[in-house]
């Protein structure tokens, strides 16, 4: 069962990713991008769940599905209780990680387990309540993947990586790392950015340090490969998008822009996602008694602690393409749908087919939010006229969100509201 699970899951990923024939060198590249997208790619995912939450307006009666990369937002969403959450996702990796922290939510003791296990991350405690608390509750398959054991790991234990700092791991993890130590071969410590005490500070530290090493020959050639970005689950086809995009017409100049919203549009005492990429790890003491010394996401927070773990059994995980699984789902019972940045890797034929399913699923009023690579909404002229003439796009409060989200790493937000 476990075998042909994992197979299922591959050809769900190709089904995806693949746009180009394998002896062409775009084919070569998308096939690259599938084989490093199989293990674990994001142990936080990088959209930021306060603006979605806000983009969603959900209820105590909304049902809805969202892709589930690393579980965070799907945890988070549940402080907003909506009355039924389905993530999907082709990454049986993020599947696993997605199970794991619902069992936790609901199986560990109490919230300094919870957020040690989570928010830290890198203690050996975390395996032996992984034995003691997680291990009998969770279903065969996960059991497998954390049980199991991979090249990436050194042979070690999965679930190890809970013990040896999970979010240094995954390949945003290594690209984050790589970012860190080619930034210290010119002298530069990207960790001073945690240290600062304001905007201004954030601003200097940036203009000063940060911004000319995208000047530096070694990083404009290793920015204008697309498999450097695979670490960040940019494929070939979303390379090209965000390059289309940059009025320079490179990479660096694109990741320039926004590692600059990232280090300079939010204070570092409310943004987790600064956090993560210039200090590795989230802020230190989140599991103090007095409460959190620093950013966390909304899922972490001791505050939130109780109504996820009452709420969790609302979510079910599926290794499953979205698409395919609206398929199974009854006509006009959605209120909410999550797309991430998906559809950037889509063809036209996969995005008509996605959007007659999320129409056919629609009750009147649903939202529908993405992010794109570029900043414009990618659906006008590509997506049928007869299928978004339903749907409203509400382009004002897409630019607000977009400017809100502390990720800062797409060109746009988008939102869509169903007409009926």
């Amino acid at each position: 069962m476990a075998q042909s699970t994992l197979t299922a899951s591959k050809k769900r990923l190709k089904n995806a990713v693949h746009r180009s024939e394998a002896t062409s060198r775009d084919g070569f590249l998308e096939r690259l991008f599938t084989f490093a997208f199989k293990g674990l790619v994001y142990p936080q995912i990088w959209e930021d769940p306060d603006v979605d939450m806000k983009a969603m307006r959900l209820t105590p009666d909304s049902r809805m599905i969202a892709i589930a990369s690393g579980g965070c937002n799907v945890m988070s969403y549940l402080t907003a209780n909506p009355a039924e959450i389905t993530a999907v996702d082709l990454n049986r990796a993020h599947v696993a990680l997605g199970r794991l922290k619902l069992a936790a939510a609901r199986h560990l003791p109490n919230y300094e387990v919870f957020y040690r296990f989570f928010g830290e991350a890198d203690e050996k405690a975390n395996v032996a309540a992984y034995q003691r608390f997680l291990k009998d509750k969770l279903d065969a398959e996960t059991v497998a993947y954390w049980e199991g054991r991979d090249i990436a790991n050194w042979g070690r234990k999965r679930i190890t990586l809970f013990s040896r700092d999970l979010y240094h791991h995954g390949l945003l993890g290594y690209c984050i790392g790589a970012g860190h130590l080619i930034a210290k071969l010119y002298g530069i410590d990207p960790k001073y950015m945690v240290k600062t005490k304001s905007l201004e500070e954030q601003r200097s530290f940036f203009d000063t340090a940060l911004a000319p090493l995208f000047d530096k020959r070694l990083v404009r050639w290793a920015t204008s490969k697309k498999m450097s970005l695979y670490g960040l689950g940019i494929p070939p086809a979303q390379y090209d998008a965000l390059v289309s995009a940059s009025a320079e017409g490179d990479m660096s100049a694109v990741l320039r822009q926004r590692l600059e919203k990232l280090a300079c549009d939010f204070s570092m005492q409310d943004n987790y996602f600064a956090w993560q990429a210039f200090g590795r790890g989230y802020a230190p003491g989140g599991q103090d008694s007095t409460g959190p010394a620093g950013p966390l996401p909304p899922y972490l927070k001791r505050e939130h602690f109780e109504e996820i773990r009452q709420r969790a059994g609302r979510v079910r995980v599926l290794n499953r393409n979205f698409t395919e699984h609206l398929q199974s789902v009854q006509e006009k019972t959605l209120d909410a749908y999550v797309l991430l940045d998906a559809q950037d890797w889509m063809t036209d034929h996969q995005l008509n087919a996605l959007w007659t399913e999320i129409t056919r699923t629609a009750r009147p009023g649903a939202r529908v939010i993405f992010r794109t690579a570029a900043e414009p909404t990618l659906l006008p002229g590509r997506v049928a006229d007869q299928i978004l003439d339903r749907w409203t796009y509400e382009e004002e409060e897409s630019l607000e969100h977009g400017r809100q989200d502390r990720s800062s790493i797409y060109g746009g937000f988008h939102l869509y509201v169903f007409n009926g």
